[in-house]
């Protein structure tokens, strides 16, 4: 196996004339990218470094940055047009804003004025136009997990889990960034005491915790993307939470799998941190048995060392002041299909993948208690409660509940780096017909 492709930029000695944090998710090693806006102006492209944002547009406009990547790239309002851009030149870039930004590096962003503003004055957005979606289901212990409380009696994982990876086509216009609220969903449900069907607001809300994907450059429709290749066709990462009706899902999901269970609301979280900055803590998976097929077969480790958790507070924590309660932690590391398997499988048949297309990994678990990525696991289908630090129980998400992902990659000789959040705020359903969009559902929201 070949050794991490590290360079200057990885260096944990290397500090920045901005300020940052110790525990900062951003010093000058991370250099995330999302998409910006100020006092309403045009969104565009910005890095993060501590609780700055580095405005990309003045950068290119000023021709401080070197001709790796076209200019018009660098002052687009989505992150479209640079994950089409090839890795050794967002490698390149990634090396001059370090130059830029470092303690004895070129002055000329120090002097520049205006080129930084402070995170908390900027609004973030949506980092890219997302063309298509897939969510993967490819933690064995969440595999398992949810097996063991569907199939008692029997195996917990069907037999093809250990051979593909599995996944389903999620609704793209359904993605929302972090902070935007939740509306809980309606649905047709089977409560399991009733002869038929019912239609209403979801009882069993939930949330997955997940990492997701950009992809990059992309593959040609009939062509493939070879495993050997795959990072050079992902630009980087964020927080998901694939937010999840159980009660409509239970009801939908056979024969054809997840559906409007699924396609209410996907949060990500607005930085995306690169495939570059990721590299220090990029590790092997866990031994794959029985072997994978030869074009799922992987040379290189693929896994990341992220270290992942779910904070959940109600309204009266809120109220009173209270800190949220950390329910899950768990790590991406041991995750049992890795990226690089999800996108070459997503393109073995010849799908086309396109720069902005987001892949997300399923719900990450572990075996233990406190380090399932999702309540139906914490709560073991909702027969075992989660008690919060106000007296509250939860067995699925309540209207008012807040719940924030977080995400970080520690490992022994390297800069910390993080992910931010993603967060979400549960509203209730809208009534019915406001849900239909009729004349009464719209007088009833104006009252």
């Amino acid at each position: 196996m070949s050794a991490l492709d590290l360079d200057e930029t990885h260096d944990p000695a290397r500090t920045s004339w901005v300020d940052v944090d110790e525990r900062s998710d951003f010093p000058i090693q991370n250099l995330p990218f999302a998409i910006f806006s100020i006092d309403g102006r045009t969104p565009r492209i910005g890095v993060a470094v501590g609780g700055r944002i580095v405005d990309m547009r003045a950068l290119a406009e000023a021709g401080h940055l070197d001709d790796s990547i076209d200019r018009s790239v660098l002052c687009s309002s989505s992150l479209n047009a640079m994950m089409s851009v090839t890795r050794p030149r967002r490698r390149a870039l990634r090396r001059r804003l370090s130059d830029l930004l470092r303690n004895g590096g070129d002055p000329v962003l120090r002097e520049m004025p205006g080129a930084l503003c402070d995170t908390r004055d900027a609004k973030l957005h949506l980092p890219a136009v997302v063309g298509d979606y897939v969510d993967f289901y490819s933690s064995l212990e969440h595999a398992s997990n949810l097996g063991r409380l569907f199939r008692p009696q029997g195996e917990p994982l069907l037999p093809n889990w250990r051979w593909i990876p599995i996944g389903y086509h999620g609704r793209s216009a359904s993605i929302v960034p972090s902070g935007t609220d939740i509306r809980r969903p309606c649905g047709q449900r089977k409560p399991p005491d009733a002869d038929a069907p019912i239609f209403g607001p979801s009882a069993r809300l939930d949330i997955e915790l997940e990492l997701g994907f950009f992809a990059g450059p992309g593959n040609e429709l009939g062509a493939s993307i070879p495993i050997d290749r795959a990072r050079e066709h992902i630009f980087g990462c964020v927080l998901v939470n694939d937010w999840s009706a159980r009660d409509i899902q239970a009801w939908e999901y056979q024969p054809l799998g997840p559906f409007l269970g699924k396609s209410f609301a996907t949060t990500i979280s607005p930085w995306v941190v690169t495939l570059e900055a990721l590299e220090p803590f990029r590790v092997p998976g866990p031994t794959q048995t029985p072997p994978p097929l030869s074009y799922l077969a992987q040379r290189e480790p693929e896994n990341y060392a992220i270290a992942l958790a779910v904070d959940l507070s109600d309204a009266r924590m809120r109220e009173r002041g209270m800190a949220s309660a950390t329910i899950s932690r768990t790590s991406f590391a041991a995750m049992y299909w890795s990226q690089a398997q999800q996108l070459a499988h997503a393109s073995s048949n010849g799908a086309a993948v396109a720069a902005g297309d987001l892949f997300a990994s399923g719900t990450v678990s572990g075996s233990l208690d406190g380090t399932q990525g999702s309540l139906i696991e914490l709560t073991e289908n909702g027969t075992r409660p989660l008690h919060l630090p106000d007296g509250g129980e939860r067995r699925f998400l309540e209207d008012g509940d807040e719940v924030t992902l977080r995400g970080r990659c520690e490992r022994a000789g390297y800069r910390s780096i993080g992910f931010g959040c993603a967060r979400g705020t549960v509203l209730p359903a809208l009534p019915q017909s406001a849900a239909r969009g009729d004349a009464y559902g719209e007088l009833a929201q104006e009252r």
